[in-house]
């Protein structure tokens, strides 16, 4: 998948626990996990508005394009 999620990044930049991003954005673990991984199919622009406020980031530190042509190359 070209859309790269470095969530784990920005909350290892942060030292905050995946179960305090949970808390602040108000979103399940599970759900956050998913995300985290690179699993979600989308995320809302609330969800993802939620997490950059908690993490003081922007959406491009979370969300990464990487060209299918590079991956395979």
């Amino acid at each position: 998948m070209p859309i790269i999620v470095n969530l784990d990044v920005m909350l290892a930049r942060r030292k905050m626990p995946l179960s305090d991003l949970a808390e602040k954005v108000d979103i399940t673990l599970p759900n956050l996990s998913i995300l985290k991984t690179g699993k979600a199919k989308a995320v809302r622009f609330s969800t993802l508005e939620a997490i950059c406020e908690a993490l003081d980031c922007q959406p491009g530190d979370i969300l990464e394009f990487v060209s299918e042509k590079k991956i395979n190359n």
